[in-house]
């Protein structure tokens, strides 16, 4: 099974559930030049890049570019974004 196909190719962005235990695992889609807009969380979660390359910002002035394999933790109640430099394909696990 590959990750790219839990997605619809039309969308730009999109985020659907993908794994559920003890707290929740969703498989992320963007496409280049596309963001998925400025939102935060109220716990801590974990943003996995595993095909791709996006850019994560954060209000606190952080700023990582994450490729294949990379990874950066968000901290609740603040606001971040994501830019896709690439086709990507994340999950975030909270």
């Amino acid at each position: 099974m590959n990750i790219r196909s839990k997605h619809s190719t039309g969308k730009p962005v999109s985020a659907i559930p993908f794994f559920e235990g003890k707290g929740s695992t969703k498989a992320l889609q963007i496409l280049q030049s596309q963001q998925l807009k400025e939102h935060s969380t109220d716990v801590p979660a974990l943003l996995v890049c595993v095909i791709g390359e996006v850019v994560f910002e954060n209000e606190n002035g952080m700023k990582e570019t994450l490729q294949s394999g990379d990874y950066v933790n968000i901290e609740p109640l603040v606001k971040h974004w994501v830019i896709a430099n690439q086709d990507s394909q994340l999950l975030l696990l909270k």
